[in-house]
This record gives structure tokens, C-alpha cells and sequence, in this order.
């Protein structure tokens, strides 16, 4: 099995004021909770949004362990949609001590480029540091973190430095070469 070489940045905001929002872009984008846990729904995004930047590992969960991750409290889901079409997604997951990560953060291939992916980022990562006001019972969050690597698109790393997340690790391991799984086979063309 070949392998390749991957970089991952972990990166995090320790204060709200960290935050450097950028501007909505242009055109009917909005961003909207999906309170309702859906595995479907979930999954769809998540094969969607990194089938083509390899996210394989939760390709393999069953409807279950995604119906019980979801329903977990301190979990969310924000979907941006263009006109009324999903673009892209963040989603959150409260942890210990007040730390909030953002797990899954990306656009689909075709809504790209569109500055909607720096606007989406801005609004979810000011959804994590205000978490706590949404589930009673969670500390108030000290500090958002999240990870990217070099498999994530090209302008990932650049776009959390831009909206004010700092470098906190970086290492660089072997991992087995995937073919990219996508949403479905050859849904992105080469």
C-alpha cells in the first residue's frame, strides 16, 4: 500500500475578540442551524463537502453512531445555502473545560471560490464562542480550536489565519493514499 506524507495544522482562538469576521458575500447566502439531528442529512455533507479532500473516517459509521454523535449536547450543525441550495458547513462540538472544536468546516466543490467559505467560517466560528447560550448546563467557551492538513483544499490554512485562529501544532505523518471517495464515483471530474 503506498502512503503519502501529511501535514496538520491545529490552530485556535483564545478569546472572542480573536475573531476577524469577514463580510457576507454577495447574493442570497444564509446560514442556518439544522437543529433537527439527521443522519442522512448529516452524512450528505459530509461525503459532499470532503469527498474530493479525502475525509474517509466516517464513511463507515452506521446510522446509529451518527444519530447518537448528533444528538450529543454541544453539538451543531450551521449549513450555508445559496439560494436556497446547501454550499457548505461547519460543524461544532463542545469538549471539556470550555473548548469548542470546529470538527468539519468546507464548501462544496461548485460553491467555491465564491467568498462564501471566509463568511461561513466567521459566522460558525462566532457560533462557538457564544455555544454555551444555546445549552444550558455547558461552561462558557474559553477557547475554539480546529485542525486542518494538507489534504484540505488550498486555501483552508490561509482562510483560519485570516479569521484570526493561531498556530498552536503542527506534525507531519504517514497516511495510507485513498482514491477519493466523494458522494459518489467521478462526481468531481479531473
Amino acid at each position: 500500500m503506498t502512503t503519502i506524507a501529511v501535514t496538520t495544522w491545529s490552530l485556535e482562538q483564545t478569546a472572542p475578540g480573536d475573531l476577524l469576521p469577514t463580510a457576507a458575500p454577495e447574493g442570497d447566502v444564509r446560514i442556518v442551524r439544522s437543529e433537527v439531528p439527521s443522519p442522512e442529512f448529516s452524512r450528505f455533507l459530509y461525503a459532499s463537502v470532503g469527498g474530493d479532500i479525502l475525509w474517509t473516517d466516517r464513511l463507515g459509521w452506521p446510522y446509529a453512531r451518527w444519530r447518537e454523535y448528533l444528538e450529543r449536547p454541544g453539538v451543531e450543525t450551521w449549513v450555508a445555502y445559496d439560494r436556497g441550495t446547501p454550499a457548505g458547513y461547519v460543524e461544532l462540538e463542545a469538549q471539556d473545560d470550555g473548548a469548542v472544536e470546529i470538527v468539519y468546516f468546507g464548501l462544496l466543490p461548485a460553491f467555491r471560490g465564491r467568498r462564501i467559505g471566509g463568511h461561513l467560517l466567521s459566522y460558525g466560528t462566532a457560533r462557538a464562542w457564544d455555544l454555551a447560550d444555546r445549552w444550558p448546563g455547558l461552561p462558557q467557551t474559553k477557547r475554539v480550536w480546529l485542525h486542518t492538513c494538507s489534504k484540505d483544499g488550498e486555501h483552508a490554512l490561509a482562510n483560519y489565519r485570516r479569521r484570526g485562529f493561531a498556530l498552536f501544532d503542527t506534525k507531519v505523518e504517514e497516511e495510507p493514499d485513498a482514491a477519493t471517495p466523494g458522494p459518489w464515483p467521478g462526481a468531481y471530474p479531473s
